[in-house]
């Protein structure tokens, strides 16, 4: 299956970082998209002024969850939504917990606010 790298748009800008996670965890730009218009939890991120929202998936005996981290900006007054991260979690997550994010996204979050 090819993958089939999501575009930035008017309202929506996608990092390098949630690309290669896309690709690794096998996830399409309509399923992140999805996650992000129906999720089924939604928690602060862990890194400053984002969210984290889920939407599970599995079965009753081996449930998962698909995450997305993003951040709401706004640059020459539109609103836009920055995809910061995208992950499957092997099972149910406990709620309120924070969840791990590597420093390279954190650096990442840290570039993206410098250029807003």
């Amino acid at each position: 299956m090819l993958f089939k790298k999501p575009k930035n748009d008017d309202a929506t800008v996608w990092t390098t970082h949630v690309i290669e996670k896309m690709i690794y965890y096998g996830l399409s730009e309509n399923k992140v998209r999805n996650v992000l218009w129906r999720p089924a939890r939604t928690e602060e991120g862990i890194a400053p002024d984002t969210i984290a929202v889920m939407q599970p998936y599995g079965s009753s005996k081996k449930p998962k969850e698909i995450w997305v981290m993003y951040q709401n900006f706004t640059h020459q007054n539109k609103k836009k939504r920055c995809i910061i991260s995208a992950w499957r979690y092997p099972a149910v997550s406990p709620k309120g917990k924070e969840i791990y994010i590597p420093n390279d996204v954190q650096e990442l979050l840290a570039k993206i606010r410098q250029n807003s």
